[in-house]
């Protein structure tokens, strides 16, 4: 797609957009700082150094919430979108992230893999009840506590 952007930072539309009628959904490639931001150049570097700090908290607390209760990958992933705000090498991750999750979205919306999953779901679920049968046939339950009836 050949788009450019004009002075004041928007994306211009192509003419094969405009015979189509098409809008481009995604923002171009760069900062997203307010522009009094921007030309001042020791302020952008200070709002670039914030947004990586901030950015940088977010996804050391999603990679401590892998091991331990909390959405991690989520936490993760919006560390990345706070660092796509001002960083083209994180933006150009997101792109990449997003477009293999859709082809993994439309791959398991695949009759024959749904088919698949379902089938190999079912197998383990009969597996995992017979051994769990055959341990309470053997052995029964038994409380860690005692009850005592009165």
């Amino acid at each position: 797609m050949n788009t450019g952007s004009d002075d004041q930072g928007e994306v211009a539309v192509t003419a094969d957009d405009a015979k189509t009628g098409a809008k481009r959904s995604e923002q171009g490639l760069g900062s997203r700082a307010p522009e009094f931001v921007k030309a001042r150049r020791a302020l952008h570097l200070s709002w670039q150094v914030g947004v990586f700090v901030v950015g940088l908290a977010v996804v050391v607390a999603g990679v401590i919430m892998l091991p331990l209760p909390g959405p991690g990958w989520v936490v993760i992933f919006a560390g990345m979108a706070i660092w796509a705000t001002e960083f083209v090498w994180a933006q150009l991750v997101l792109r990449w992230t997003k477009r293999k999750v859709t082809e993994a979205a439309q791959r398991a919306l695949d009759p024959r893999v749904r088919r698949r999953n379902i089938t190999l779901t079912a197998v383990g679920l009969v597996i995992v009840g017979t051994l769990v049968g055959t341990y309470l046939w053997k052995f029964g339950i038994v409380m860690p506590w005692k009850i005592n009836d009165q």
